[in-house]
């Protein structure tokens, strides 16, 4: 190893390939979720008053979110030692696959109490697959990038989870408005899930055009040679938790804020606007949509920006914005005008961004080669549990204990508390060079050493990337 990360003509197929099956994947773990906020409390739980119903439809949502760390666990298992796209290829046909039988689940009037059980153990195999496809995504892209624009490249399939949304709301959208009540309960949301198929092969064709970064072939040589040389090694998940339990604390707290106010942004406000403010679905849905959009444009930006000023302030100006923000967000949705709504999801969705955007990198940089897929799957997905998973459940509980929304705008408050605990307490990653992270750094705490200097040659400072050079923000 000569300390420079060897990159490959062709980065920008490896981040469209990372970017399109994000998409995929994203689009089918949001559409469960806008899903569950607007229809699946009255097909699988029709007995149930409306606000129970929708809580019952949040369970099965958060359901999801538990299998999220074994799939991080075992993908990233699998990931560290056979590579990244072979598990890539996994989680998407996963996904995919329960998506579109989750389209095909009969309702409760038809088969009874197995109408949400399956719901559920269809939900339990997205969470599955959704555990190992963030990390895996992430560092195929950075792993094949230099470290002088990671931030850049790196948050490309973040934009994953945006258009993922984009995509998932959209066709939600355009069902009701062209549908009746009656029509898009009975069948219209199931043609949302069954498109998933289609998309699916969009994405593994995609998938399959890319191979594995120079970086982590040579850290597999490397890993081949010890387990030759020394008999058995320790699997990656029992490595990545003896040299970096700090880092894998900091991803989790880094998480919380960014985890909570996305699903309580995207999520919850539709249930929110619809069976709280009274209006219409169509309503809720087109100001995430537009939210959705912006999110897109605004992520590669930040990771940019985050290239620039370094990871940490750009997150920390999102923790911050956040817990702040969530106030005006509540106040502008009572008004119950749309233009007010849209608002208050798109400044909201702009902090979220500057925490989202430099995530994949900052994540990335924590964690040596041979344990960097487990490491940033198992912190990531950890926090998901903590956070994601209940926060619909706890706005929703919330919403019909106090009959307010200044309760849910605490809770949010105290999230980015933690986060913002988390990332001053985090070093920052800026520059750091990929295959010298972990090996020769750690120091004893848990944690990955001081960054090295990034090695930046003349060819390097211009980053052509397939002919072009890398926008800075």
């Amino acid at each position: 190893m000569n300390g420079k990360t060897p990159r490959p003509p062709r980065l920008g197929r490896v981040v469209a390939a990372s970017l399109v099956g994000t998409t995929v994947e994203w689009y089918d773990y949001f559409l469960y979720g806008s899903a569950a906020a607007l229809v699946f409390g009255k097909v699988f739980f029709p007995d149930s008053d409306p606000l129970t119903g929708t809580l019952l439809s949040f369970l099965t949502y958060a359901i999801g979110f538990v299998a999220r760390p074994i799939g991080a666990l075992v993908f990233g298992h699998f990931g560290d030692r056979v590579g990244r796209k072979k598990l890539l290829v996994t989680s998407l046909l996963m996904m995919g696959g329960a998506t579109v039988l989750i389209g095909c689940v009969p309702s409760y009037h038809s088969i009874g109490v197995a109408a949400p059980v399956l719901l559920t153990l269809l939900r339990l195999i997205q969470g599955f697959a959704l555990g190992g496809e963030w990390g895996g995504a992430v560092l195929l892209v950075s792993e094949h990038g230099s470290p002088r624009h990671r931030g850049f490249w790196a948050s490309w399939p973040q934009g994953g989870a945006p258009a993922g949304n984009l995509l998932a709301v959209g066709v939600l959208a355009l069902l009701t408005g062209t549908t009746s009540s009656h029509a898009f309960e009975t069948w219209g949301w199931r043609l949302a899930f069954l498109a998933s198929g289609v998309l699916v092969l969009v994405g593994m064709w995609v998938r399959l055009s890319v191979d594995e970064s120079p970086l982590f072939k040579e850290a597999l040589a490397r890993a081949e040679e010890r387990r030759s040389e020394a008999g058995d090694e320790r699997p990656p998940v029992v490595d990545v938790v003896r040299t970096h339990w700090r880092d894998i604390l900091v991803a989790i707290g880094a998480r919380i804020a960014e985890n909570i106010s996305y699903y309580i942004l995207t999520a919850f406000i539709l249930a929110y606007c619809v069976g709280h403010l009274k209006l219409r679905e169509q309503t809720a849905l087109n100001a995430v949509l537009i939210g959705s959009a912006v999110q897109f444009c605004l992520i590669p930006l930040f990771g940019a920006l985050s290239d620039r000023i370094g990871r940490r302030p750009v997150y920390l100006v999102g923790a911050v914005g956040t817990g702040i923000w969530v106030w005006a967000f509540f106040a502008l949705a009572d008004t119950k005008s749309f233009p007010a709504l849209t608002l208050a999801v798109v400044i909201g969705l702009v902090f979220h961004s500057a925490m989202y955007a430099p995530q994949a990198a900052f994540f990335s940089e924590l964690f040596a080669t041979r344990v960097r897929y487990s490491g940033a799957s198992i912190g990531a997905q950890l926090s998901s549990v903590v956070a994601g998973a209940s926060a619909p459940l706890i706005a929703t509980a919330l919403l019909g204990a106090y009959h307010g929304s200044g309760p849910i705008a605490l809770y949010v408050t105290a999230a980015a508390v933690v986060t913002v605990v988390a990332v001053l307490l985090a070093r920052e990653t800026r520059g750091r060079d990929l295959a010298t992270v972990g090996d020769d750094e750690t120091n004893g705490d848990g944690s990955a050493g001081t960054p090295s200097p990034t090695v930046v040659d003349a060819k390097d400072a211009a980053a052509p990337v397939g002919g072009r050079n890398a926008p800075t923000a």
